[in-house]
């Protein structure tokens, strides 16, 4: 089965970390190369690890969008 999840990946100082936002994983690398294939390795594992209700569960993409913000 193939699914496709949104990833979002953040520079927090030495590290790039990547999360799945559907469904809660996060991994790091020092890349955003190695960063991905980690996260993707680790949804993997998550994944084989779900329970089956969990597994076969639809997960809509969330909704991605921007905000103006007056500060200072």
């Amino acid at each position: 089965m193939v699914a496709i999840y949104t990833t979002v990946i953040t520079d927090e100082g030495k590290w790039l970390v990547a999360r799945c936002i559907e469904l809660g994983v996060v991994s790091q690398g020092k890349t955003v190369e190695e960063a991905q294939k980690n996260l993707k390795e680790a949804v993997e594992l998550y994944l084989d690890d779900a329970p089956r209700m969990k597994r076969s569960a639809k997960h809509r993409a969330p909704i991605v969008t921007t905000m103006s913000v007056t500060y200072g």
